[in-house]
Order: structure tokens, then sequence, then C-alpha cells
């Protein structure tokens, strides 16, 4: 399969290289029309299924959603001359083929027949791609010390188009990475080069000297000071930033090179070596420069925080998402909804299975800040349930498929076990493309339509599944199990999910 990925991947490089400068013909563009027949729909909302639907795609979009939709008509399809689509219209009925329209700028307008693909659904259930919140497709070594000491650039971009294109396959249709890479894996998803889900990338992480996000030896001389010092500070997926000056310049980079929100590390970590989790690591006016330039380029900054303190500090000053949030109180909660802010947490943090992770395990000092941490983030999930924050789903995974797959499969069981299939299903569709597209259109790279919903005029990324995800979350994937699952390799994808539709071209059909 690998072999094979390569060879598309090399093709396709190629074509774009001799196409390059050709303008758009009608012809090139992907005129298609796929009708569902016979679904249940979860739309990414609501706590019931909608029975015995149809489902009508028009290019990318979900055209129609209705029973009983004939299976031929008429479209007209408006394109502009790059191949961007503006607007879709449907008109009237003709037997066996759905016409499309093409209007290839003001020069000329072309007209297709199409014949329609029905898929009979057979009862299954439609429903939004999963979207990962909070994930790190570029953090692929087998542990931090060896992305630092061991990875070139060509291992770590080529082993995230792998991550890509497994996140993929296991339905995850958009994936907001929460810090680590910039935007050149999602510019080659997007020129079809390599397979992978619509991406949200937030650049290097920002963090002061000894925070989450520094990644140096002891004796590895200071970075604000002395510029990149570190394997991940010369590739840009760390910058250190002490200061109102650091912060916004490292902001700035990160929104240079395609950053679609800010990612800063405002709270002390487990895993990393020279922080408390407790560290309350920026200041309010620090927080505030971050939330500036964020303001300025017309998006936001998401944050890495732990403590009640740094939760509390970030939604004063404007931080638009809190990544993790353990000391989520009724406090919290209030602050939340006063200024419109959302939560993402990772699950495993409350799995008896916590201690098996190697980072864990193999540190007696991360073992003793773990310890610590579960004991004071004890209430988290009595919390939860009582007060409904806006939450979303993350996995937070930092490796390759097959430990990601496991550590997302337990994950997606965690949350439904903990607050219901209903409420944890929303926080893995509707909820994180809430999120998402709170990068705006100005830095939302995909601002034609929603994210996590089954509605007409919605991006057309969906999963035909093999029974209720509202009654049984095992469909999608979810797992008791966590280290002794059965392993999921690379590519291997869920069995029960039977179709993955992104941007309206199928990735996977088993049925």
């Amino acid at each position: 399969m690998r072999l094979r990925s390569l060879a598309r991947t090399t093709f396709a490089a190629i074509s774009l290289m001799l196409c390059a400068t050709t303008a758009v013909v009608a012809a090139d563009l992907p005129d298609q029309v796929i009708l569902f027949k016979n679904v249940n729909i979860f739309d990414g909302v609501s706590d019931k299924l909608i029975m015995g639907q149809d489902v009508l795609i028009v290019r990318n979009k979900i055209h129609k959603i209705a029973k009983n939709i004939p299976t031929a008509g008429s479209y007209e399809v408006e394109v502009s001359s790059s191949g961007e689509r503006q607007v879709t219209v449907l008109s009237d009925f003709a037997p066996t083929t759905y016409t499309i329209t093409v209007k290839e700028g003001d020069a000329k307008t072309v007209k297709k027949k199409v014949k329609v693909q029905v898929i009979d659904g057979g009862g299954r259930t439609l429903m939004p791609g999963l979207i990962e919140g909070h994930g790190h497709l570029q953090m692929n070594g087998t542990s931090i010390a060896d992305i630092e000491n061991n990875r070139a650039w060509e291992d770590l971009a080529i082993r995230s188009t792998v991550n890509a294109e497994n996140a993929l396959m296991s339905g995850f249709t958009s994936w907001r990475d929460a810090g680590g890479m910039a935007a050149g894996l999602q510019r080659a998803i997007d020129q079809g080069l390599v397979v992978g889900p619509r991406i949200y990338p937030s650049g290097g992480f920002i963090g002061p000297s000894g925070s989450h996000a520094d990644f140096r030896a002891l004796t590895t001389p200071n970075e604000t000071l002395y510029g990149p010092t570190t394997n991940v500070g010369r590739l840009g997926m760390s910058l250190t930033a002490d200061g109102v000056d650091q912060i916004k310049a490292a902001a700035r980079q990160n929104m240079m090179q395609g950053a679609t929100q800010i990612k800063i590390m405002s709270s002390g970590g487990v895993v990393s070596q020279f922080d408390p989790w407790q560290l309350d690591a920026y200041s309010a006016e620090e927080i505030r420069a971050a939330v500036e330039v964020a303001d300025a380029y017309h998006t936001y900054v998401m944050s890495h925080a732990y403590s009640k303190k740094s939760i509390m500090r970030c939604l004063e000053n404007g931080v638009k998402t809190i990544e993790h949030g353990f000391m989520f109180d009724g406090e919290i909660a209030k602050k939340m909804e006063e200024v419109g802010a959302y939560m993402t947490t990772n699950m495993q943090a409350f799995s008896p299975a916590l201690g098996q992770v190697s980072a864990i395990s193999a540190s007696p000092a991360s073992a003793r800040k773990a310890a610590s941490a579960q004991e004071a983030f004890k209430d988290y999930i009595k919390n939860v349930k009582k007060y409904r924050p806006k939450l979303g789903f993350q996995s937070d995974c930092v490796g390759m498929p097959t430990a990601c797959n496991a550590q997302t499969d337990h994950q997606i069981y965690l949350g439904a076990r903990f607050f219901g299939n209903h409420y944890y299903l929303k926080a893995l569709t509707s909820v994180n493309g809430e999120i998402l597209k709170l990068s705006g259109e100005v830095r939302d790279p995909y601002p034609e339509g929603k994210l996590g919903v089954v509605e007409e005029g919605a991006y057309a990324d969906l999963l035909l599944v093999d029974g209720n995800p509202l009654k049984d979350i095992t469909v999608i994937g979810g797992n008791e199990k966590w280290f002794d699952a059965e392993p999921r390799p690379f590519g291997k994808g869920i069995d029960t999910m039977r179709i993955i539709m992104k941007d309206g071209v199928i990735h996977k059909n088993t049925l």
C-alpha cells in the first residue's frame, strides 16, 4: 500500500508540474453528483437519528436532504475561471442523467451530462466526518527525545503524510493541528499530492523558557537570548518566546507561515522535563500579546492550560479555546459561557492505563507529576457532566499510526462512557466544526461551507457506518482497550465505517 501511495504521489507531482502554467478549463473540473439513498442521519447535533432520508451531493457540497429524491435531474453549477465553486442551484428534473452547466469566467459556457452515482445506504447511518480538535501530525517520533535528537525534516515531513492518510482512513476528515507544523502538509493535501484531512495548522508551539514548549537539554543555551538551538526550534516546530515582544514576533512568524490560529503554552505539563504541571507560564500581559496578534489577523488563540489560575487568566484575556482544561469547574464554566469559549480535553488522562504511557512510565519525575495531576483533576468529569461546556474532542497523540490509532479509539470510548454518546459525538463533529470556524473567513482555508454537520450547504465530509453511533460508539472505533487492544496498523480503518467521503470524494467504500 505504501508503494502504491508513493507512486500516486509521484505521478500527481509530475502532473502538477506539467499543468502548472495551464489555465483551468471546464473539462478539468470535478463534475459529479452522488446520491445516498435510504440512510438514517446523525446530523452532528440531534440526539436521535433522522430516519429514512436521501442525501444529494453535488460536487463537494450537500445539496439536498429529503425523502425519495429522484435518481436523475438537471443542475446548474457556476464556477470562476480559477475553478473555485461559487454557487449551486437546483433546476428542473429530467430522465436518466444530471446536466451540469459549467461557466468558465465570462468566456463561454460548457454543458455536460453527468450520470448520477447512486449509493444504497441500506438503512445505515450517514454522519459527519470526525474532526480532530487537537492533534499533532508532524510530532511523529517514538518520543519527544526521538524527535529532538534523531529526526531530520525529511523524516518528520514524510512521516506526517503517513499520519495524514491514516487519519483520513480512520474517519477524520478535518484536523486542527495543535502545534509542531506549519501549512506545508495542508497545501500538499489540498493540491491532491497526498491524501489526508482538511488541516487547520497552528505553526510552532509558543511558550516561555522552561515551559511545556521547551525541548532543550539543561545545558542548551536559551533560545530567546541566542536563537534556535534545538532541532524543533530550527525547524520552527516550537518557538521559545519570553516577554511581549518575543511572543508577538513568534505569533507573526506562525501567521506568515500559514497558521490558522495561534497556540500558546500558558501552563505546565506532565511529560515536559523542566516545568511542574502547576506552572502558570504566561502573565496576563503576555497572553494579551498573543491575542493582539491573532486579532490583527482576524483569528484566535488556543492555549494549553491545566491549572484553574491559568485557565481563568486565559479566558479573561481573550483566549477562545482552552486545551486540556483539567481543573474545569463552575466558575470556569460561567466564564466560558460569558466569553464564548470552548475546551478540548484528552480523555486518556482519566484512563486506568495512563501509567503505561512510555513518556510517563520511563520517567520517575513524570510519574510523580502524573499522580499529582490525577488527584488534582479528580472533579473534572463530575463538573463537565454538571455544566456541559462546549467540549471538543482531542486525541493529543504524538507518534505514528499504530500507537495513535489505539490511543484515539480508546479516547472515543472514554468520552462516550463518561459523558454519553450524544454529547461526545457532538464533540467529535459539530462542536469541533464550530471551533475550526473560529479562524474566521480571513484565515479559514475552507470558508465556503460548514464542517461537522449534515445539512444542506455544508461540505460533503461524510461517513456511512453500520449501526447507530448514538447507541454503540464502537461503530466509529471506540475501544475499551488501549495498550492491550489488537493493533490497528497504518491504513487499516474501522470495519464498520463503510464509506469515507471528504470534500465530495469517496476515499473508502466497502459496501
